[in-house]
């Protein structure tokens, strides 16, 4: 007989979701960095990382297997054993000479599980709790997956990194000083050859340029040399122009691999015709009647580093160099320029040059620190996965325990044959599109969010696009904090306090404050495009608003589909819900920028706000059962 005894739901939650996030961290950000880090190229990494997401977005079509075979509870914990097991694979083929086929393969295999373990998991949610505990912690399970993120893109990053700087050589330092006050220079490429070296002392790397002053300010045109002739040219130009100079010089002496590049010829032989008709339409119709913007350009630096003295022959020292600390407004380039360098026995008196840019709406002085490290790349990414791996059999061990036995987890557990199942995987589907309004269920899975698709993508851009542009003309270090910390805080904060609510009064009760929630906080964007000049607090202030209503409205959105999804197939019809969530997301989303840039900020989110009637209308066709995540009495 199968253990009913109930679980305190605090003993499972947290670590489930928590363990339910790092996977997906793991396969989608921590792989990207890992490769940079190892020198691989930018455009392998694209193309092949790109694919990673390939299982969370198609593990709808085999979620009816999760709902079919054995119980959730055995999918859960199958999955965190196998995943335990990969990251240690990962681990231990990083210092191998195919590393890259090696670990891609398996985080391949991490994917997939990681999809899997989801479907299972929040399948598992649904069996182990009451309807009323649902509601109650619908904002702690999304909290803790917040937390999964935080963790695994920042403590393991800072693990590996901490690594790399205690296994090599002394740390590189450099800190760049942005001020507006100091006069624009043109930056000197062969400083580096004036730094006094110890060439029999220790082996380091030296630069004369460790701590720099830039100015914010630029000219509107510079005298440049090119090709032998002196050229007057757009700062722009110039500023591209030694940013080239900077990769094909890394390129020449050897700390950068070369890319080779697909060919893109036919890409090149399109000819911009200029907006099509309907776009000029909706711009002369609905859009902003603004000045012509005028461009700033962002000011920057280029700084030298080379080794003090010879390497031993055939020895190679990798240098990566990253932001430390301090203004993230001053940045160092790595979209188009590699920050990871190779020394040997024949480049080490060369210069390998980096690149930092400057915000150009810096008002007042600011610095950042940037620290380059030397140490086993390979031995701090093995340990970052290896503790990865530890963290899951620990976690699985533990679940084994803490996880309930829930008795409605186990129906499809026994007496299935391969024709059973398969009519059962078909019947998934089926009877998911015959449920009690299934068409409208899904318009809600569309709609209820539409105005929020849209003005997510554009938050950001609007906070950094200067202010005769129709932006705020926020540093990237000032929306760091405005939307990186402010927002995330609102956003769960307000999760939170949604499932605290919804387990008191039901989601019937709740769905229509939580509606206009989500609907009326949108009215933030709109004062701040209007606003003359908001002070930073009001900013902050109207993003927390707006980020607490998403996350407070967000919870009847989720509890709507775990109520959709209740019945025979419940784990599988969640996951084919939170496809159409996902392509509720996708499709405004894609067509947000364009509408932006045709019709401006002020009338971009004035349409979110007529896009809210989608939000609010929906929700008058539902049908919801009005004790559905309320506590009742026994």
């Amino acid at each position: 007989m199968k253990n009913t005894s109930k679980r305190n739901p605090w003993a499972w939650i947290p670590t489930l979701y928590f363990a339910q996030g790092l996977p997906y961290v793991a396969v989608m950000t921590i792989s990207v960095i890992m490769y940079k880090r190892l020198g691989i190229s930018n455009t392998d990494i694209a193309l092949y990382t790109g694919w990673l997401y390939l299982p969370w977005v198609i593990k709808p079509f085999w979620s009816p297997f999760v709902d079919i075979i054995r119980t959730k509870r055995w999918w859960t914990l199958t999955m965190q054993w196998i995943i335990a097991f990969a990251l240690a694979g990962i681990a231990f083929t990083i210092p191998t000479p195919f590393f890259f086929q090696l670990t891609l393969a398996i985080f391949w295999l991490v994917g997939f599980t990681s999809a899997t373990h989801d479907i299972a998991a929040d399948g598992f949610y649904m069996l182990a709790l009451t309807e009323h505990e649902q509601s109650l912690y619908v904002g702690i399970r999304s909290t803790f997956y917040r937390v999964a993120t935080v963790a695994g893109q920042g403590l393991l990053v800072i693990v590996a990194g901490l690594i790399e700087t205690n296994s090599g050589l002394a740390p590189l330092n450099i800190s760049v000083n942005a001020d507006p006050a100091v006069e624009w220079s043109a930056p000197v490429l062969d400083a580096v050859y004036s730094a006094e070296a110890d060439v029999d002392g220790e082996l380091q790397f030296i630069t004369p340029q460790s701590n720099m002053t830039m100015s914010v300010s630029t000219p509107d045109e510079v005298t440049a040399t090119v090709d032998g002739k002196e050229t007057v040219m757009p700062f722009a130009a110039y500023a591209a122009l030694m940013r080239d100079s900077v990769k094909h010089m890394n390129e020449r002496n050897g700390f950068v691999a070369a890319e080779v590049k697909a060919a893109d010829a036919g890409t090149k032989a399109v000819k911009e015709d200029g907006p099509s008709g309907f776009t000029t339409w909706v711009k002369e119709t609905f859009g902003e009647n603004r000045e012509p913007y005028t461009a700033r350009n962002n000011n920057f630096a280029i700084v030298g580093v080379r080794l003090n003295r010879q390497p031993a022959a055939g020895e190679e020292i990798v240098l990566n160099v990253t932001h430390k600390s301090g203004d993230q407004s001053i940045k160092l380039e790595q979209n188009a320029l590699s920050t990871r360098f190779v020394f040997n026995e024949s480049n080490w008196d060369k210069p390998a040059y980096l690149f930092y840019e400057a915000d150009h709406k810096l008002t007042t002085a600011t610095e950042a620190r940037f620290e380059g490290a030397s140490g086993n790349i390979p031995m701090a990414w093995l340990v970052v996965f290896a503790v990865l791996s530890a963290f899951f059999f620990v976690v699985a061990a533990y679940h084994s325990w803490a996880l309930p036995r829930p008795a409605s987890d186990g129906q499809n557990e026994a007496g299935t044959t391969a024709s059973s199942i398969m009519r059962e995987f078909f019947d998934t589907f089926k009877t998911f599109f015959r449920k009690p309004q299934a068409w409208t269920a899904i318009a809600f899975m569309l709609l209820y969010r539409l105005p929020e698709a849209q003005l997510v993508k554009l938050i950001n851009p609007f906070l950094l696009d200067p202010i005769d542009k129709g932006g705020l003309g926020l540093t990237t270090g000032q929306v760091g904090i405005v939307y990186g910390t402010v927002g995330i805080i609102g956003l769960t904060i307000g999760g939170i306090i949604g499932g605290i609510v919804a387990a008191k009064g039901g989601l019937k009760k709740w769905l229509w404050p939580m509606a206009w929630s989500m609907s009326l906080t949108c009215l933030t964007f709109v004062y701040l495009s209007y606003a003359t000049e908001p002070s930073l607090f009001t900013i902050n202030v109207c993003v927390f608003i707006e980020q607490f209503g998403y996350g407070f409205g967000f919870t009847a959105y989720m509890l709507y589909l775990i109520y959709f999804s209740e019945g025979k197939h419940k784990t599988a019809h969640y996951a084919i819900c939170t496809g159409f969530m996902a392509l509720g997301m996708m499709l405004p989303g894609m067509a947000a920028g364009w509408l932006q840039e045709t019709i401006g900020y002020r009338h971009f989110f004035i349409w979110t706000m007529i896009c809210c009637a989608a939000t609010i209308g929906i929700c008058a066709f539902l049908k919801i059962d009005p004790n559905f995540g309320r506590k009742t009495d026994k």
